[in-house]
Order: structure tokens, then sequence, then C-alpha cells
């Protein structure tokens, strides 16, 4: 019962409702305001007045749809403004090796291996983040941690930071 009163909905408002929006908003904006709108008319459908004055009804409804897009708008550009006036975190100076090291990776093999490392996921979640398969991140993971090991002249496998016990000099 839902569904055919929501065509018919869609049918008598929805190019009235894109006019409406297209006079009031960036052209960019009107179909994703539009969507919004049919969406809260979806939710609403046993609140829809009946067809006959259904119109000025569904209007308040992209009214409402429009001023919180305008709003989420403007929260995405203070945000933007107040990223663009933050300092970039420094480097600190007793990493400046490791910093180094990881430059010489490319892009997204040191975004694996900073997700692995710094934020603690798995393949698997580090996958999810980043859109490649598990299998995929795992060998770009264990490929970038050789070559880490290599510039930082770890070849060893020696954790940083702990020395290697030589043999015959065990306690």
């Amino acid at each position: 019962m839902r569904e055919p009163r929501f065509e018919a909905l869609v049918r008598a408002v929805g190019v009235p409702l894109h006019r409406y929006l297209v006079r009031r908003t960036d052209p960019a904006a009107v179909d994703d305001v539009l969507a919004e709108t049919m969406l809260v008319l979806w939710r609403r459908i046993d609140d829809v007045p009946h067809l006959d004055d259904v119109l000025p009804w569904c209007y308040g409804v992209a009214r409402g749809c429009l001023a919180n897009a305008r709003r989420a708008e403007r929260r995405r550009l203070r945000l933007v403004d107040r990223l663009s006036r933050t300092e970039p975190v420094a480097e600190p100076a007793e990493h400046i090796e490791l910093y180094d090291a990881l430059r010489t990776l490319g892009e997204l093999d040191r975004e694996v291996v900073m997700l692995w490392a710094w934020e603690g996921l798995a393949p698997r979640a580090i996958a999810e983040v980043i859109g490649l398969t598990p299998n995929a991140v795992s060998i770009r993971l264990h490929r970038a941690k050789k070559k880490l090991a290599v510039q930082l002249d770890r070849k060893n496998g020696a954790t940083a930071g702990q020395e290697q016990v030589k043999r015959g000099s065990e306690l």
C-alpha cells in the first residue's frame, strides 16, 4: 500500500519540487536535496496529506531539507577553514631516521605501514580503510617492512630499540 502511494506522490510532486529547488540552491546540490526530500516523504508517507493538498506540504519538507543542506555546507566550510589554519604535526626530532625511511615508500605503502604500526589495524581492517583486498594489504605491508628494514639497517629482524644478544656472550 505504501509503494503505490509513494509512486503517485513522486509523479505529482517530483517535477515541481525540482523546479522549486533549482530556483533556491546551487545546481550541484539540487539532486541531493531532492533525494533527501523524497527520502523524508517516503519515511513520512503516512503523514502526507491527500494528493489534492500535497504540494505545499512537500514544499515545506523540501525547504527543511534545503536548510539542512545549507547548514551542513556551512559546517563543512568552517571545518575546511579551521583545518587549513592548523599547523601540520611536526616530526619528533628523535625519530628523524624513521620519517626519512617512511618517505622512501610510496604514498599507499606508507599509509598501509602507518595504519598498521600507529593505528594498530590488522590487514583486514586496513583493506577496508583503503579499498584493497586483505591479501594485497598483507603483501604491501610485508614489502614495505622489508624496505624499511633495509633503510634502517635492521636486516636482522631486531625490534627497534632492542639489542641482539650475541652467542657466547649470554650470561
